[in-house]
């Protein structure tokens, strides 16, 4: 039998979830599969479909709605989020002294994972062909910064004191330490900004009295391909906009059992004609745990479903640049690889 216009809707718009599996998982309006249905891609009805709401935005992190788009777009600006949004990074570490009990190469690790408070608009790449080991980088593409840090009895600490922070001077090596030593005009360019790690309560190493760190660093710019140091982002993820819909009233006890399977804020219970009614009123904050499914009177009360071209993206900054600054650098980044594969046609069409 042929499937009504609504099913057809259903299949070619939500993402089910059923109790047995997830269904209309796959994109499946691309043109010809159904008929009576246009699926052409036509640049007017993507622009009035498409649109991008900001929910939330501070300075670490960013939710906003991405809607009418593939999740193949999405899955792309949420990998270049990740990986293609380029950052200053440490990416050389010259050890002078090191008497700590932390080898070099574990503490050149720690100190490469630092995240550097430094806008990486303003530097460019730095040509490795003719970069050597001793080569100390220029003001347009290096940020030097310097650790130098010694450990020393504290003599006024009580001589029946064990606490180490009483004992000691220095014993905790934190990123605060880390200070900025200026390349050629940098103190100039930069006098407004504050160059350095973006929190200063990160532990580095911890010494005892006599060791000491004497170590020169060389911040780069780089992308998160090629080191996860260079990531700008905690984390940059999304998921569908879920959708509940209620297919028969449900009043009572029932109510109250149903608004217990999901989270909180999605189901309330209004008061109609002396019952407590449940009604849908915010299907957002649901995680589509699927808790209802296991109740058997009440599995069929209910519809769960996903928008499909709605993208729910949330971004957690690692502080770096602003949550809105990277959205827009990734989009660049989008627009740039497009219009390189445009270019790239157009040649191929010239040959």
């Amino acid at each position: 039998m042929a499937a009504t216009t609504t099913n057809v809707d259903e299949i070619r718009n939500r993402v089910i979830l059923g109790e047995f599996g997830v269904k209309n998982v796959h994109t499946t309006d691309f043109p010809g599969n159904y008929p009576g249905y246009d699926d052409t891609w036509n640049m007017q009805k993507f622009q009035k479909n498409f649109r991008i709401d900001v929910v939330h935005v501070d300075e670490s992190s960013m939710e906003f709605d991405m809607v009418g788009i593939d999740a193949a777009i999405a899955n792309a600006f949420r990998r270049i989020l990740l990986a293609e949004v380029p950052t200053m990074a440490i990416e050389k570490v010259f050890i002078y002294n090191n008497t700590s009990i932390v080898q070099d190469e574990v503490l050149s690790h720690r100190l490469g994972l630092i995240p550097i408070k430094a806008d990486p608009r303003l530097f460019e790449y730095r040509n490795t062909g003719e970069e050597s080991a001793e080569e100390e980088g220029s003001e347009i593409d290096t940020i030097q910064l310097q650790l130098k840090i010694k450990c020393s009895r504290n003599p006024r600490a009580s001589k029946d004191s064990s606490d180490p922070r009483e004992l000691y001077l220095n014993h905790m090596v934190y990123s605060r330490d880390i200070k900025w030593v200026p390349i050629g005009n940098q103190a100039d360019v930069f006098a407004d900004s504050v160059i350095g790690p973006v929190h200063d309560d990160i532990l580095i190493a911890q010494l005892r009295p006599g060791q000491e760190l004497d170590i020169i660093m060389h911040c780069v710019k780089g992308l998160g391909k090629d080191h996860a140091k260079f990531s700008p982002v905690a984390t940059a993820s999304y998921r569908l906009l879920p959708e509940i819909t209620l297919m028969e009233p449900v009043e009572g006890e029932k109510a109250e059992r149903l608004k217990s399977c999901f989270s909180r804020g999605v189901i309330d219970l209004e008061d109609v004609n002396g019952k407590k009614v449940a009604k849908v009123v915010n299907s957002r904050l649901d995680t589509c745990s699927r808790e209802i499914l296991r109740h058997d009177d009440l599995k069929n009360v209910a519809k769960i479903g996903r928008v499909r071209d709605h993208f729910i993206f949330t971004v957690e900054s690692s502080g770096i640049l602003q949550p809105d600054v990277l959205v827009t650098e990734a989009i660049k980044v989008l627009m740039a690889k497009c219009q390189r594969f445009i270019n790239e046609l157009d040649s191929t069409d010239m040959e």
